[in-house]
């Protein structure tokens, strides 16, 4: 398969664009192409420490001074219908990456309103822009990716998982509302032939993170002098995936959108495709936090003399949770002859040097 899809030039819209895995690929854009035309929105929430999403948003703006690509910012959410018509009106993208979302699985337990918000209504906003970019002969939208997640294998017992594999299983509201994304994208393809490509993201970690995440919070704790929790006893296995690895694949699907055909019947086949982006190589939680408390001692985050085990908890399962998440990637291999290979320790590494970087003493 060959690339379909030239980004010199175009204009591309980037939601989330203030977000950990948003700000990275508009970094990317910034540097690999020359010119373009980039759009990002963010609703800047207070999720996570908002100083980290200005600290993103600054080096974006730095790097965009600096060389020919264009960076515009709109402070704004997607659940925002008008906003959103507005965005597509007068910008008129040619590629959408839709990276917005409230995102982990705790916070959809007692926080249910802000998943159908962002990512039920927020998503079908950004499918209607896309629908309606072809309206009176426009050229429209030329490829929709989006963020789907891992979560969506739900109590699934088969690993690796595979975009083959059924995920009916839901175990948590996020989850649903991801699965309900590419159930949306599928029926906008395949009525308004939007070519759509979804990516389920396994564990995204790396400097400027989501404080959300383990590898994230158990530093600030382990900082802190308090105790870190460990759920499932440490029988969890979690397929840790290097943000510049997530990058460089969402990087090459923009390039390659589905192509838009033909059935028998002569009705379009849905130009639709969903892709997983894993390291295909999962890491048990003990020995993940055996390296991170080793690199953050290496970076002089913790000192050498500290005491992990008298910081370490072992507790039973949390809801929503799964004991073991786990990328087959073949499909990302065949089609865009790419696999992450980022090992564990050397994220870790990057992650523990930006952390005292940013932290200081």
């Amino acid at each position: 398969m060959k690339n379909n899809i030239d980004l010199q030039d175009k204009t591309i819209l980037i939601t989330g664009a203030a977000g950990f895995i948003g700000a990275n690929l508009t970094l990317r854009l910034l540097q690999s192409v020359q010119p373009v035309k980039l759009i990002g929105i963010d609703n800047m929430n207070d999720y996570y420490d908002v100083s980290l999403k200005k600290y993103r948003l600054r080096q974006i703006e730095d790097l965009a001074q600096s060389v020919s690509g264009t960076f515009q910012f709109v402070e704004a959410s997607i659940s925002d219908k008008a906003v959103v018509q507005v965005l597509f009106q007068i910008y008129k993208p040619d590629i959408v990456v839709n990276l917005a979302a409230q995102a982990g699985v705790r916070y959809s337990i007692t926080n249910p309103d802000v998943y159908i918000e962002s990512n039920l209504d927020g998503f079908y906003n950004i499918l209607e822009a896309c629908r309606h970019s072809y309206d009176n002969g426009q050229k429209g939208v030329e490829h929709l990716v989006y963020a789907s997640s891992s979560s969506v294998y739900g109590s699934n017992k088969k690993v690796p998982y595979s975009t083959e594999d059924k995920v009916d299983n839901p175990v948590s509201l996020y989850a649903a509302t991801k699965k309900s994304n590419e159930l949306f994208a599928h029926a906008y393809s395949k009525l308004y032939n939007i070519p759509s490509t979804g990516l389920r993201f396994f564990t995204v970690y790396g400097p400027a993170g989501r404080p959300d995440m383990a590898y994230f919070g158990f530093t600030d704790k382990l900082r802190r002098g308090e105790k870190i929790q460990i759920f499932n006893y440490g029988n969890c296995k979690r397929d840790f995936t290097y943000i510049d690895d997530i990058v460089e694949g969402v990087f090459r699907v923009m390039q390659r959108a589905p192509e838009r055909l033909n059935g028998e019947d002569g009705l379009p086949l849905p130009p639709y495709a969903v892709y997983n982006i894993g390291n295909n190589h999962p890491e048990n939680l003990l020995e993940f936090v055996d390296i991170l408390q080793q690199e953050l001692i290496r970076a002089g985050v913790l000192p050498e003399t500290y005491n992990f085990e008298a910081h370490k908890e072992l507790v039973p399962m949390q809801p929503g949770d799964v004991p073991v998440t786990y990328a087959d990637t073949s499909a990302l291999e065949r089609d865009f002859d790419f696999k992450p290979g980022t090992s564990l320790r050397e994220g870790l590494k990057k992650f523990a040097e930006w952390y005292r970087e940013f932290y200081g003493e």
